[in-house]
């Protein structure tokens, strides 16, 4: 069985930013991760070829699978914004952030000008504090 893709790397997180094509959506991925990084109280890790991630937590299925993830992470798509959140979401602070989209562990934002720093802010230290380092099991 093999080990799963998507795992903490020694690649740069500045040179992945940078090389976002788009400039908006660069200088949006810049101002996330350093928001984020502010939040969570931890430097950023590229975690495989394409998400920022910060902390991490191991995770066990009843199927046996298990792994490492990122607390919180983003990725900076082409469409949105992909913010990873696996604590999940409080709907209460969703409703104070403004526009975005939800998808299973996933909030998807089109411009972080849209939504309220400080909510967000907020959203991705409640989801920090809740997982960094613990495990997850059925």
């Amino acid at each position: 069985m093999s080990g799963p893709a998507t795992v903490p790397t020694g690649a740069s997180v500045g040179d992945f930013l940078a090389a976002v094509q788009d400039p908006k959506r660069r200088a949006d991925a810049q101002a996330l991760c350093a928001l984020m990084a502010e939040a969570a109280g931890v430097a950023p890790v590229m975690w495989g070829p394409s998400i920022v991630g910060f902390g991490s937590y191991h995770y066990r299925y009843a199927s046996g699978q298990e792994g490492d993830w990122p607390v919180v992470g983003l990725s900076p798509r082409k469409t949105a914004m992909t913010i990873y959140l696996s604590a999940g979401f409080e709907q209460e602070i969703l409703d104070r952030l403004g526009p975005h989209r939800l998808g299973k562990a996933c909030l998807y934002l089109k411009r972080l000008a849209d939504v309220d720093d400080a909510v967000l802010r907020e959203l991705v230290a409640d989801a920090f504090r809740k997982l960094d380092g613990r495990t997850l099991a059925p």
